[in-house]
C-alpha cells in the first residue's frame, strides 16, 4: 500500500499508554511522515501547545485525564487549541454528549472501539484540510472587508426583503452624517426624500420580479442634515450573514450635476445672447445702413458729405459682420447629458 508523504504533526492527548500506541500503529499504517506528541494530561498538552503550536496541526483529545475530564476538559482545550482542530477520542458511545462536544467546538468525534486505521486517517485528513479551507475563507473574508470598510466610496449592504442597513462603510458614515449605531437601525428609505419614496419603492418591485437584477442609476438621497446630494447607484445581490442582501456603492455625483447645470445656465445665457444680436440689434442696424445708403445716393450731396455717409455705411457693414459672427459663434451651443 502507498502511503501519504505528507508531514504532518499531530499532538495526542491520552493518559492510557495502550490506546496512544495502538493510535500510533493505526497512524503509522496510512501515513509515512507522521509526527505523534503525546501528552499525557492538561497540562501537558499546554505546554507542548505553547512550545509547537505553530508546528502542530491536529489535536487527538480523550475525555479522561487526571487533572480534567468531560465538558469541562473540552471548554478549556478548545479555548486552548483556539484555531486548532480537535478530534475526541473516548471508550464510551454517548451520543447526547458527542452533539455537546461538536456545539462547544470540537471537529471530530470518534470512538475508540470503532476506531481504524482508514477512520482514523480519514479524520484527519478531512480536518486539516477543513481547517485550510476555513482559513482561506476567513481571508477572503478580511479582504472583503478592507475593500469595503477602507473605500473611499461610500458602501453599504441591505436586506433585500427588510430593507435595512446591515453594515455600512466608513465613507457611507462621512457622506451621510449618521454613525454606524443609527444605520443600523434604519432602512434604505430614511436616506430618500419624500418625494422620491414612491419612485423607490416601484424599483424594488420591479427587482422582485429577479432578485439578481444589476442596478445602475442616477438617484436622489438626503443626508442627516436634511441635504440633499445626487448619487449614481451600482447595486447587485449577496449573501451577507446568511440573508438575502444587496451591496450598494454610491458615488456622490453633485458637484458634477451642479456644474453641468451651470454650464446649461451659461449656454443658455449664449444662445439668448445670440438671439438679441440675430433678431433685436440687427433690425435697427440693418435700417440704418438702409437710410445711409438712401441718403447717399442722393446727388444733393456734397462731395465731402457723400463721402461720410460712405465711411458711416461701411462702418455699420463692419458692425453687421461682427453680429453675424457672434451669431455663427454662439449656434447650436448645446450640452447634452446621459441620465438626468
Amino acid at each position: 500500500m502507498n502511503k501519504d508523504n505528507t508531514e504532518y504533526n499531530i499532538l495526542a492527548i491520552e493518559d492510557n499508554l495502550g490506546d496512544y500506541v495502538l493510535m500510533e500503529e493505526y497512524i503509522t499504517e496510512y501515513m509515512a511522515k507522521a509526527s505523534l506528541i503525546r501528552a499525557k494530561s492538561f497540562k501537558e498538552a499546554e505546554e507542548h501547545l505553547i512550545e509547537n503550536r505553530e508546528k502542530i496541526q491536529v489535536i487527538f483529545l480523550d475525555l479522561t485525564l487526571p487533572d480534567r475530564n468531560g465538558e469541562d476538559l473540552v471548554k478549556d482545550m478548545v479555548k486552548l487549541a483556539k484555531e486548532l482542530p480537535i478530534i475526541v477520542l473516548t471508550g464510551y458511545t454517548n451520543i447526547s454528549f458527542a452533539i455537546k462536544a461538536l456545539s462547544l467546538g470540537v471537529n471530530d468525534y470518534l470512538v475508540k472501539d470503532e476506531l481504524s486505521p482508514s477512520i482514523l486517517y480519514k479524520s484527519i485528513v478531512y480536518n486539516i484540510e477543513r481547517k485550510k479551507n476555513l482559513e482561506r475563507l476567513k481571508e477572503s473574508e478580511k479582504r472583503y472587508s478592507e475593500l469595503f470598510h477602507l473605500s473611499p466610496e461610500p458602501m453599504w449592504v441591505y436586506d433585500s426583503q427588510t430593507f435595512e442597513f446591515l453594515d455600512v462603510n466608513d465613507a457611507t458614515v462621512v457622506q451621510y452624517g449618521y454613525s454606524l449605531e443609527e444605520f443600523k437601525k434604519m432602512t434604505i428609505f430614511d436616506i430618500r426624500p419624500q418625494s422620491e419614496l414612491q419612485s423607490l419603492k416601484n424599483t424594488f418591485e420591479a427587482i422582485k420580479k429577479d432578485p439578481n437584477t444589476y442596478l445602475k442609476g442616477t438617484y436622489t438621497h438626503q443626508r442627516k442634515d436634511g441635504s440633499i446630494i445626487h448619487v449614481e447607484i451600482c447595486a447587485n445581490t449577496l449573501m451577507f450573514n446568511n440573508r438575502q442582501a444587496r451591496l450598494v456603492l454610491a458615488n456622490d455625483i453633485t458637484e458634477k450635476i451642479n456644474y453641468i447645470k451651470a454650464i446649461e445656465s451659461q449656454n443658455q445665457k449664449l444662445l439668448d445672447i445670440a438671439w438679441t444680436q440675430s433678431h433685436v440689434v440687427r433690425a435697427p442696424l440693418a435700417r440704418i445702413m438702409g437710410l445711409v445708403h438712401l441718403i447717399s445716393s442722393q446727388n444733393c450731396l456734397d462731395k465731402e458729405t457723400a463721402e461720410l455717409f460712405q465711411h458711416l455705411l461701411h462702418s455699420a457693414y463692419d458692425m453687421d459682420e461682427i453680429i453675424r459672427g457672434i451669431v455663427t459663434k454662439t449656434d447650436g451651443v448645446e450640452l447634452k447629458m446621459n441620465g438626468k
